[in-house]
């Protein structure tokens, strides 16, 4: 499948995203690297993924990568972007299930976490891996939605 995936990251996932920019544009993915175009140590994580992040939500059909030491704060980052649904995987079954089961449209990853090799495959899987539909998640997911919109809180059982 090739899709549409928005990119950035921090200077600890720079040269990560930039393995990853000629992967993606090996396998035919239409990237937009939203940055860093240079190294800089003292550079900002939001200021890169909250644009990859933004250009994901505005494009339904596109799927995000954020990069940083530890992924924690870019999938913290991504997620406060309205419509994002960021998945920090640190491993396989990690980067297939948030798609399959989360419907996750950005995968986050640690590039000092992982080899390049084992980012890379996590990255393939959740770029190959689809939204399962099943309905429980779907629940879940909208229950998500709708407190993104409202603020109101899913029911108790």
């Amino acid at each position: 499948m090739v899709v549409r995936v928005f990119i950035g990251s921090d200077h600890a996932g720079y040269e990560l995203k930039n393995h990853l920019v000629g992967w993606l544009k090996e396998h035919g993915h239409d990237v937009v690297d939203c940055g860093p175009a240079v190294y800089d140590a003292e550079d900002d994580y939001p200021t890169f993924v909250l644009r990859a992040a933004e250009g994901v939500a505005r494009e339904p059909d596109s799927l995000g990568i954020v990069i940083g030491g530890s992924g924690n704060g870019e999938a913290i980052a991504a997620n406060k972007v309205r419509g994002v649904r960021a998945a920090l995987a640190w491993s396989d079954e990690t980067a297939t299930l948030g798609r399959q089961h989360n419907d996750a449209n950005v995968i986050s990853v640690g590039a000092r976490m992982h080899p390049v090799e084992d980012a890379t495959r996590f990255v393939e899987l959740f770029l190959a891996t689809p939204f399962s539909g099943a309905e429980r998640h779907q629940r879940r997911i909208d229950q998500l939605s709708v407190y993104e919109e409202t603020g109101e809180l899913p029911p108790l059982p």
